[in-house]
């Protein structure tokens, strides 16, 4: 079983990683995506890149996960509300915005489950 964990660490924690580095390497174009409400939008999407490797990081090595899963669930519910919810209300938008909703409450929940099982 320690195998499998381990195994479920990696799957759960790379994809998280490679977001964060995809966030870093196209902060202009991730940008614009960024609520209007939100000031500093290159800024938040640098720290939110630099957030998910960290996260990644944390769930990969088994270190402060149940923090770090925790923050990242919260922020996970953040993007899915204020990004992806607000499409989802558009009847134009509704279908392409409905799964990325779908996958950040998810995961989100995901990230609530391994913070609840850590110590």
């Amino acid at each position: 079983m320690k195998n499998l964990s381990t195994i479920g660490n990696y799957i759960y924690g790379l994809p998280f990683a490679i977001f964060g580095i995809m966030h870093i390497m196209n902060a202009n174009n991730f940008a614009a995506y960024v609520p209007s409400f939100f000031p500093i939008k290159i800024f938040l999407v640098y720290l939110t890149g630099l957030a998910l490797i960290l996260a990644a990081v944390s769930i990969i090595i088994n270190k402060h996960v149940k923090i770090s899963t925790l923050l990242l669930g919260i922020m996970l519910l953040i993007f899915a509300l204020t990004i992806h919810l607000p499409g989802v209300l558009n009847p134009e938008m509704m279908q392409m915005s409905l799964p990325s909703l779908l996958k950040d409450t998810s995961l989100a929940g995901a990230a609530f489950y391994f913070s609840s099982k850590s110590e």
